[in-house]
């Protein structure tokens, strides 16, 4: 299981730290991931979309009877999209479709039914609608492509009783980007936050986001709360780790590092998912936000070197940000890998394959005498040099300064892996 765990660990690692500029797309909550499609993309990807009711249900067919036998007769009531392709028996009724439809759901009630090609026209299976997700649904092709004001229509639908829309607005945000969600912050709705945050009948999922958003619009006195529920040991409560150090550095800023530290990665005995909770926590913090400079965060990150089993964990991210100072370290951890630590071999190829130190191209010909193989897996891997991120002042640009390098947006699935 723990080698599962970190196979998967190491490969979103990697992923994170080595995905190209072109490849980024920000998403809202660094710690979520969408489920599937929103009801908008459906929309958008279907070429019919109707608001229908159930008129109709043939009687039990015989085993041999042809498909269409089974049909259910639905009656369109408005057209979302698409109209134009739908044509009533007779003039001034309504146009009727028919879809293979297995549900119980009784005569009378309302779907939601997409269709494709026009020409052939072929439906998938309807969703029943209550009266609240119809008007969901139609105001849905009104709203701005983007921006904080498509979102501040979807936060009104949190924790909604009907599941239905409840779903769709939480993947809407896991979709967002980034910069949305700060857009966002003056229409928070700060005080449910929390309350959900505390609610343990929440989702891990949205409970992430929640703790996401709080990093937005929250205050120094959520600071306390965060920290509490950071120590507290009850996973149920510390549920979302991830999210929770991320909003809580968000908040406090570099003040917050020590505990952040002292629990998870200074601390041996410390479980492997709060260790990585940490990591993803830092990455969200240094790509996201300003409140930690990136040095304060590798400072953070470079404790991880003193525990060669999970070192690999971070070094991509050390060449991301360009950390050069540790590349002695680096070939250290490599001479002395084990088979329990021996993951940490491939990162280090590709930080010294990264790092513009003349040395670097020294070291690693050095240690592709000790071991040819993973040095020839980072080639394959990587057939080009990994990705950092450059535009760095020239004056940075000596062993040991880290710099500031420009605002990009990173992607959330990459962080999607929960404790």
């Amino acid at each position: 299981m723990r080698t599962c765990q970190r196979l998967v660990a190491a490969v979103l690692a990697v992923a994170f730290a080595f995905d190209t500029a072109g490849l980024r797309q920000a998403v809202a909550c660094p710690f979520c991931s969408a489920a599937q499609t929103t009801l908008s993309e459906d929309i958008k990807s279907n070429d019919i979309a109707v608001i229908c009711k159930l008129v109709h249900r043939p009687e039990e067919q015989a085993a041999d009877a042809p498909p269409e036998a089974s049909e259910c007769t639905f009656e369109v009531l408005s057209a979302i999209k698409g109209g134009e392709h739908l044509k009533a028996a007779e003039p001034g009724k309504a146009a009727q479709i028919k879809i293979l439809y297995f549900g119980e759901q009784p005569i009378g009630t309302k779907f939601l039914a997409f269709g494709i090609d026009p020409t052939n026209l072929a439906w998938g299976t309807p969703t029943s609608l209550s009266e609240r997700a119809i008007e969901y649904v139609t105001r849905l092709p009104k709203l701005p492509d983007t921006g904080a004001d498509r979102l501040a229509f979807f936060q009104d639908y949190f924790e909604d009783s009907d599941a239905l829309l409840a779903a769709d607005c939480y993947d809407e945000f896991a979709k967002a980007p980034y910069s949305d969600l700060v857009a966002l912050k003056p229409r928070m709705q700060h005080d449910k936050l929390i309350n959900w945050i505390k609610d343990p009948n929440v989702s891990t999922s949205r409970r992430r986001l929640y703790l996401c958003m709080l990093s937005v619009c929250g205050t120094q006195q959520d600071v306390a709360f965060l920290e509490e529920l950071i120590k507290n040991e009850d996973r149920q409560i510390r549920t979302a780790l991830d999210a929770m150090i991320g909003s809580y550095l968000a908040l406090l800023g570099p003040e917050g590092m020590p505990l952040v530290e002292n629990l998870f990665l200074k601390n041996a005995k410390a479980e492997y998912t709060d260790t990585y909770s940490a990591i993803m926590a830092l990455r969200f913090v240094g790509q996201e936000t300003k409140a930690v400079s990136r040095e304060r965060l590798m400072e953070g990150m470079r404790h991880m070197l003193d525990r060669p089993n999970l070192a690999d964990l971070i070094i991509p991210d050390l060449t991301r940000w360009q950390d050069w100072s540790v590349m002695d370290k680096l070939v250290q951890l490599f001479k002395d890998a084990n088979e329990e630590s021996a993951w940490v071999r491939l990162p280090v190829v590709n930080y010294l394959r990264a790092c513009p130190l003349p040395e670097a191209k020294e070291k690693l010909a050095e240690l592709e005498k000790i071991d040819p193989d993973v040095v020839k897996r980072a080639l394959n891997y990587y057939p080009t040099a990994p990705g950092i991120e450059t535009q760095a002042a020239p004056e940075a640009a000596d062993a040991g300064k880290t710099p500031e390098p420009p605002k990009t947006e990173q992607p959330a699935a990459a962080a999607a892996t929960g404790s």
